[in-house]
């Protein structure tokens, strides 16, 4: 059975989801209760950091395209960070960066947030 878990952390009004294992069809009813909590507090700010996030499958990626036209309607917006290489691949694959600001680092994501930036800027940076 896939191990996955999701922890919250919030740093200036950004809700960070820490992703933990393997989010496949198993798992992705865990990742989708984690945003629609997010989003039902009134958290519309929200980067996925995926540093510890060893596989996803499109069971997975399509949490989060279930969720991003309606996060971003609210003036808000879904960001991805630190994702490992394999898991990037993915994403990059499917065309994520193109529909997500996808970051190299937490910082940089946070930092445009910071800046007001909830549209995807189409500047990969991993």
């Amino acid at each position: 059975m896939s191990t996955f878990s999701v922890s919250y952390r919030s740093t200036n009004g950004v809700q960070i989801l820490d992703l933990h294992g393997e989010l496949d069809a198993h798992t992705a009813s865990d990742l989708e209760e984690a945003i629609q909590s997010c989003f039902e507090d009134g958290s519309v700010q929200l980067l996925v950091n995926g540093e510890e996030l060893q596989y996803i499958s499109s069971a997975g990626l399509g949490v989060f395209m279930a969720y991003v036209e309606e996060i971003r309607e609210a003036d808000g917006d879904i960001k991805i960070a630190s994702l490992q290489p394999k898991v990037y691949n993915v994403f990059d694959l499917l065309g994520f960066p193109v529909l997500f600001d996808i970051c190299d680092t937490e910082e940089k994501a946070l930092h445009l947030f910071e800046e007001g930036n909830t549209k995807p800027s189409n500047e990969e940076s991993s």
